[in-house]
């Protein structure tokens, strides 16, 4: 799995620090800028058709990668605040995912598990 980098890490909870921004970095706040940053992500693909995707992304790339680096910026405070290690979180779920979806029943549908 890629993660940051440790010094990366560093370098943006210096950057925060710097600025004094811990203090409006609550839990909450931070859940809701990750949610505005994606939809900011989504606005690059607003319209598009499912033929189009490919050239909208590659038109707005550099949009693209600036969302995407808001997200997880924003994402690695919410981690790093909350004690929570990105790596075994996503394992775990990968775990759950399996028992929900099964391959026998999950294979090629887009159905929740509910509904397998």
């Amino acid at each position: 799995m890629m993660s940051l980098p440790q010094s990366l890490i560093d370098q943006l909870l210096e950057f925060r620090r710097a600025r004094d921004w811990e203090q409006f970095h609550s839990a909450k706040n931070l859940a809701a800028a990750i949610s505005v940053e994606a939809a900011e992500l989504l606005q690059c693909f607003a319209w598009a058709t499912d033929a189009e995707v490919a050239t909208v992304a590659e038109d707005n790339r550099d949009a693209i990668c600036n969302e995407i680096a808001d997200i997880a910026i924003l994402l690695t405070y919410l981690t790093h605040d909350l004690s929570i290690d990105l790596e075994v979180a996503v394992k775990k779920k990968i775990e759950l995912n399996a028992e929900k979806y099964p391959v026998e029943r999950a294979r090629g549908s887009n159905k929740k598990y509910t509904k397998l």
